[in-house]
């Protein structure tokens, strides 16, 4: 017996993940996963190589009969795509921090924030495009094109490049609160005649499909021809769709990146910047605050130390916060939130007591936690807030982790069943267009149950902060404030 599923996939920085869920229970029936390279540029064709490999691994067991597939893409990453189909440059990724100095020129010719919702960091993708056009301009001119890796997806599966206004609200040339592109933005990166000649990805409604599979992807990938595809969107927009994120709830997702986010009824502007106003993947919005640095510190410092993944997270976790008094920055690929894209990691108080790995194991663990409680106050100086924190990501299944975020932000968390909410809230955008159902109403009858719930330890915040201190003392230093 055949099961009627869709297909959810997160092409994500480190790999592509590929959930086949049943279209009338939301059960994962059957799971898929390539890797990439890991690195702050990528060249496209490895995300396709990947989607390859992970798709083939459900549809090569036979038992599913696939109904629609829908794509969640890593935001912000800039491909460039010429007259032939075919891709320019490998693209940067969201992480990769060259694009700094294009940032700050932008901010000072126009109020983002007030233009398209968000104040640009070297994170946006207009700030990763002027970077092209300054150091690159033979590579912009050969361009006809240019997308984000979702959208490249999209164009891939079903011929036509397509987008939705949740990851495209990541471009730093498309306005959340207007819902529409601004090509007068657009030529402040590039100038007024690349921004009127690039083609940009038509922009799909919620419940729009990108199209169809196309008769050349579906050979590739095992699948038949014609299904649906759906429109995607961002990987931290999917997440919300994947836990059933409703207005006065904030997320946390733990991976590579750390975000809090938060589903919002009306579009928001941060003039600091620390808040980036997106739009979300139901016809709402999603204010989002985002560390480079999350799980991966942790990981960084146990192979440092020659310690698996686990055996750290013990160690970190059988210490009190505050970890003695040693204090780690973890900004070890520059950040995002505070926007310190030189930055680098320090490690403060390191003395012949607190030289011990477990010492700098929980200072590791701290910094990122202090991170994240700072991203959640960033939020609440917007007027957004909640009485606790729902976690998902990665890191979210270990106890250590969901200790380290309740105690940092003095919030109770709570975490639902599954990990890839990213797959599954795309699979449930093409669930709602293949079942004919709403969005929402999908999100609502798929909501993954409640398996934990945290409670902050009494006193324990104060532990983080030093750490809470120290990210501002390093963002006035480098801000020269």
């Amino acid at each position: 017996m055949t099961h009627p599923v869709v297909l959810g996939i997160d092409s994500s920085t480190q790999s592509t993940k590929v959930l086949a869920v049943d279209v009338e229970t939301g059960e994962v029936v059957g799971t898929g996963r390539a890797p990439h390279s890991g690195g702050d540029i990528q060249s496209p064709d490895e995300w396709w190589h990947a989607l390859r490999l992970a798709i083939r691994q459900i549809t090569d067991d036979g038992g599913v009969d696939v109904k629609g597939m829908s794509a969640a893409g890593q935001q912000h990453g800039c491909v460039l795509i010429d007259a032939r189909g075919e891709v320019v440059r490998p693209a940067p990724l969201w992480n990769n921090v060259a694009s700094a100095p294009d940032a700050e020129r932008l901010n000072a010719l126009s109020d983002f924030a007030a233009e398209v919702g968000t104040r640009l960091v070297a994170s946006i993708t207009i700030t990763k495009l002027a970077h092209i056009a300054r150091t690159a301009p033979d590579d912009l001119a050969r361009a006809t094109a240019v997308g984000l890796p979702h959208d490249w997806l999209n164009f891939r599966l079903t011929g036509q490049l397509t987008t939705d206004r949740g990851d495209a609200s990541g471009t730093g040339w498309w306005s959340s609160r207007d819902g529409a592109y601004r090509r007068d933005i657009l030529a402040l990166a590039v100038g007024d005649a690349d921004a009127e000649r690039l083609e940009l990805p038509i922009v799909r409604e919620p419940e729009e499909p990108a199209g169809s599979l196309s008769k050349v992807a579906a050979e590739e990938l095992g699948l038949p021809a014609g299904i649906p595809v759906g429109p995607g969107t961002g990987d931290n927009m999917a997440a919300a769709l994947g836990v059933g994120a409703k207005p006065g709830e904030i997320i946390i997702s733990l991976g590579t990146s750390g975000t809090a986010f938060a589903v919002s009824e009306t579009p928001t502007a941060d003039s600091s910047g620390e808040v980036a106003g997106f739009a979300d993947a139901t016809g709402r919005f999603l204010p989002l605050a985002c560390m480079l640095n999350c799980t991966r510190v942790v990981d960084t410092m146990a192979q440092l130390l020659g310690l698996e993944r686990d055996v750290a997270l013990s160690k970190a976790g059988g210490m009190v916060p505050g970890a003695g008094g040693l204090v780690m920055l973890p900004y070890l690929s520059g950040e995002r939130t505070p926007n310190l894209p030189h930055a680098t990691g320090v490690l403060e108080g390191l003395t012949e007591r607190t030289a011990t790995p477990d010492t700098m194991l929980r200072a590791a663990l701290d910094g990122v936690a202090a991170g994240l409680a700072y991203c959640v106050d960033a939020l609440s100086r917007l007027g957004i807030t909640a009485p606790g924190i729902t976690l998902v990501g990665g890191g979210a299944m270990h106890p250590v982790w969901q200790q380290a975020v309740a105690d940092a932000t003095g919030l109770p968390v709570t975490v639902r069943s599954g990990m890839e909410h990213a797959a599954r809230g795309a699979a449930v955008q093409i669930a709602a267009i293949a079942c004919d159902e709403t969005i929402t109403d999908v999100a609502e009858r798929w909501r993954p149950p409640v398996v934990a719930e945290i409670a902050p330890r009494p006193g324990m915040r104060d532990a983080f902060a030093l750490q809470a201190r120290q990210h501002m003392i390093q963002q006035l230093a480098h801000t020269g404030s």
